[in-house]
């Protein structure tokens, strides 16, 4: 099932081309409650404006869990090692939805990135839980883009912590919508592709993560979940660090066999220095997050090219 935030808050799943309202407040409270009735209403898909779907109490930024990150990192000179369990926490008044613009305060950074990451929805309240049990907590997941200010983030990673670089308004882009995950059996067969332009920067599989969802989410429960957090899994590698400081049109990853995590269309606008509330003309990109089952006749569906290996190795 596909859960949706749309129009002025209302929430919904997906049926075919349509939304089916949901009798519940907030998508928040879906998942307190536990699921919610329907309230009678339909709306096409095409004609609904797509909210970021959930905005959670808590959101875990978690880093580090893809090893071939850190070795990327030593390719390209980044200032700082790259150390496996790494979490902070985001700032949810900085989530945006899929339709709604990345603003680039040109002010404050001159290096804009993207990080394509699979986030975790928590279903309900919990702690101090082992691997074992923790996919009983996961109720969903969710494409996330993690906007990050490089600059900012080699000054602030001399400290041995980073938040500003991440944190800054509209750079937490989540959706379209939650996949159950009923519709995702395993999370570790997920391919995760990031286009530019149609050549392709990203390219790895959630597979390919050093540890597991179920470790991850077990190690991080005794700072306490409740219904609705989020948890970021953290970016993979291949293409990171080089930035989106020119329009471009970006399309990260793959739609899946289930129907895939995907967004389309995240508007990017150049802020103009402090004070003003202009954008400069001109300057701006959209693209799309997916991230989705690997199967070469998605492929084949999108006229991509269906890559044989991704860094000199086979795909899983």
């Amino acid at each position: 099932m596909k859960l949706v935030t749309y129009d002025d808050g209302k929430v919904g799943r997906i049926e075919g081309d349509e939304i089916v309202r949901l009798d519940v407040p907030t998508m928040r409270e879906y998942f307190e409650r536990g699921g919610a009735d329907e309230a009678g209403e339909r709306t096409p898909l095409a004609a609904a404006r797509l909210r970021a779907p959930i905005a959670p109490k808590k959101f875990f930024h978690t880093a580090g869990n893809f090893r071939e990150h850190e070795e990327e990192s030593k390719q390209v000179n980044w200032s700082h090692e790259i150390a496996p369990w790494i979490v902070f926490f985001q700032n949810v008044d900085a989530i945006v939805g899929p339709d709604e613009p990345v603003v680039y305060p040109e002010h404050l950074t001159e290096e804009l990135d993207y990080e394509l990451e699979l986030a975790v929805v928590i279903g309900k309240a919990g702690k101090w839980f082992t691997p074992e049990e923790a996919m009983d907590y996961v109720a969903g997941y969710v494409v996330f883009n993690d906007i990050t200010a490089r600059d900012i983030q080699r000054r602030e990673m001399r400290s041995g912590v980073f938040s500003f670089c991440k944190a800054i308004d509209t750079f937490c882009p989540l959706g379209p919508w939650i996949v159950t995950s009923d519709e995702i059996p395993d999370p570790h067969d997920l391919a995760m592709t990031l286009r530019v332009n149609g050549v392709t920067r990203q390219t790895s599989h959630s597979g390919r993560m050093a540890t597991t969802i179920a470790e991850i989410v077990s190690h991080y429960s005794p700072l306490g979940y409740s219904a609705g957090d989020v948890l970021s899994t953290g970016v993979n590698a291949v293409g990171i660090n080089l930035g989106i400081n020119t329009p471009e049109s970006v399309r990260i990853g793959l739609p899946g066999a289930h129907g895939g995590l995907q967004t389309e269309n995240q508007p990017l606008v150049f802020k103009a220095p402090a004070g003003s509330t202009d954008y400069p003309a001109g300057k701006s990109y959209t693209g799309a997050v997916e991230i989705g089952d690997i199967a070469p006749s998605i492929y084949k569906i999108m006229g991509w090219p269906a890559p044989e290996n991704v860094d000199g190795r086979p795909l899983p």
